[in-house]
């Protein structure tokens, strides 16, 4: 069946961040605080609600009404999840070079699937990926290996031939427990205490058009190793 390419969603294949952040100012606004500047917000996106609540609340899982405050803004995000959800720039043209040579892709987030399936509706994307595994999928969600493992299975490879791309370190060390080599999008929602040269990918970019360079190295990996066996 080939090889497999693997995304991760937030901050890596679509930038949701200005979604994500109008989610919070309306909650903030709700509670009577005023918005905060995308820019603050950006560097948090792709940890969750979990970190969106950090920085809009300085509130963490341990307090008592976090449950509570996760789940009104998730209320908040499901009325404005696909206003403005884009591919990053390049994206799109990487996607059809890859289509083009054969090269199959799926997109693995720790995003609910309630979010994920109708957001890559929106962007029409979902025809076009092999396989999509959502936190929600697995018993486990990233850094755990579970849902690269059952995104392997979904769509018929194992995990040595397929590559994961992320934009945190919970993607690269999903990766690497999962047997494969990774990308860090350094493109992607880091924030100042990310040390993503630390984090043990095979492959760094700074930006998308880099990433196709990774993938002819790791092809060509692959197809090394194919002849020393």
């Amino acid at each position: 069946m080939g090889n497999l390419v693997l995304f991760d969603l937030d901050g890596t294949l679509v930038d949701t961040a200005p979604d994500l952040g109008l989610a919070l100012n309306l909650q903030r606004k709700r509670h009577g605080l005023p918005f905060l500047d995308q820019d603050i917000i950006r560097p948090y996106a792709s940890h969750g609600s979990k970190g969106l609540l950090a920085i809009g609340f300085n509130i963490t899982p341990e307090d008592a009404n976090f449950a509570a405050m996760r789940d009104e803004y998730l209320a908040l995000y499901e009325e404005v999840y696909t206003r403005t959800p884009m591919l990053f720039e390049g994206m799109e043209t990487l996607l059809q070079r890859m289509e083009s040579a054969g090269l199959r892709w799926g997109i693995v987030t720790n995003k609910p699937r309630r979010f994920s399936a109708p957001l890559l509706a929106a962007l029409k994307l979902e025809q076009r990926m092999a396989c999509l595994v959502c936190a929600d999928d697995v018993p486990r969600a990233k850094p755990h290996p579970d849902s690269l493992l059952a995104a392997c299975e979904q769509a018929g490879v194992l995990p040595e031939v397929c590559i994961y791309i992320g934009d945190a370190q919970r993607d690269i060390a999903a990766g690497i427990a999962a047997g494969m080599p990774t990308v860090a999008a350094l493109y992607g929602y880091l924030d100042q205490a990310d040390r993503p040269l630390e984090w043990g990918a095979d492959y760094v970019v700074h930006e998308v058009a880099e990433i196709e360079t990774c993938l002819v190295a790791w092809q060509q990996r692959l197809a090394d190793r194919c002849e020393e066996h």
